[in-house]
């Protein structure tokens, strides 16, 4: 597995992102795939989970209703569309391929990690 993300940027408060994360070796459809997030002078923390078909999802609090995780695996991708973004959502989002099929909340779960993708929310 080797995790690629991508699609980070600068947008206002209330726009939209897709953040994508594509496995080059692509090998990851058998795993479960989350996206972490961390914002300067804080701790990395969890955002979203999907588990290796897609049909089981798990969300922070914060992210719930606003943010949707998503995958195809034919394309060795998962997503994340992150709408009505608030200043607070900025942060670096890095992807993680978990050891197993189903993705947890702890970032123990996970073995392989992305490089990161900024998000810069303004207000």
């Amino acid at each position: 597995v080797q995790l690629q993300a991508s699609g980070g940027g600068l947008v206002q408060a209330g726009g939209s992102l897709r953040l994508s994360c594509a496995d080059s070796k692509r090998t990851f459809s058998n795993n479960g795939v989350g996206w972490f997030r961390q914002a300067p002078g804080k701790e990395r923390e969890f955002v979203a989970a999907i588990n290796w078909r897609g049909g089981d999802t798990t969300y922070t609090d914060s992210v719930r209703g606003r943010f949707t995780i998503s995958r195809d695996n034919t394309k060795n991708t998962v997503y994340l569309q992150m709408d009505s973004l608030k200043p607070e959502d900025t942060a670096v989002y890095y992807c993680a391929a978990a050891r197993s099929s189903f993705a947890g909340t702890s970032s123990a779960s996970y073995r392989y990690w992305g490089q990161g993708t900024l998000v810069t929310v303004s207000s």
